[in-house]
């Protein structure tokens, strides 16, 4: 009988193998199960057009889909603002919850490949940070990921990228994401 392996991402065997020891090595942790770890990401695209032309929010779920490869879920505003003519429980937007082996997938491309496609880039902003070790990144265009067609989008639309991590504090999670290869500004 044939041996079959299990697919590790690229990242989390990065992760596994020196990440964490450092880590650990670096705060003191006693025991393995303190060092920080990434818990989920969510990627997010508000879709102010889509009062008017349902469309566009169809497009965004698209991409998005084609971005993460897994189904985006429709968001509804939680509040009427007459500022901007949205009525509670109009649909303005989608967003991804990624975990396990697709979130591992998914930062790995945002790393390495979609963020240096972006025109003068310099870094990601080192103050992103909620105080909590979470962090946020917003990005202007969706067509940096190379799995966007940019002869098939509706329009140039910006996503957020929210990581949710263990870490107790922004010295830590900022600690995990460096070491991960997340590129901060100097």
């Amino acid at each position: 009988m044939a041996e079959t392996t299990t697919y590790v991402p690229r990242l989390k065997r990065l992760y596994r193998e020196s990440v964490a020891p450092e880590l650990q090595k670096e705060f003191n942790y006693s025991s393995f199960m303190q060092v920080p770890r990434i818990v989920k990401v969510i990627v997010s695209m508000g879709v102010g057009e889509a009062r008017e032309n349902k469309k566009m929010l169809d497009a965004a779920i698209t991409d998005l889909e084609t971005i993460t490869g897994q189904h985006a879920v429709k968001t509804k505003a939680k509040k009427s603002i007459a500022n901007f003519k949205i009525r509670k429980g109009q649909e303005i937007g989608a967003r991804v919850t990624l975990r396990g082996n697709y979130m591992w997938e998914f930062l790995d491309r945002l790393m390495n490949v979609a963020l240096p496609r972006v025109k003068d880039f310099r870094g990601v902003n080192p103050n992103g940070f909620d105080g909590h070790g979470n962090y946020s990144l917003g990005l202007t265009e969706q067509i940096i990921f190379p799995e966007i067609d940019f002869d098939k989008i509706e329009k140039v639309m910006g996503l957020s990228v929210s990581i949710v991590t263990t870490a107790k504090t922004d010295m830590e999670a900022k600690s995990l994401l460096a070491r991960l290869g997340m590129p901060f500004r100097k």
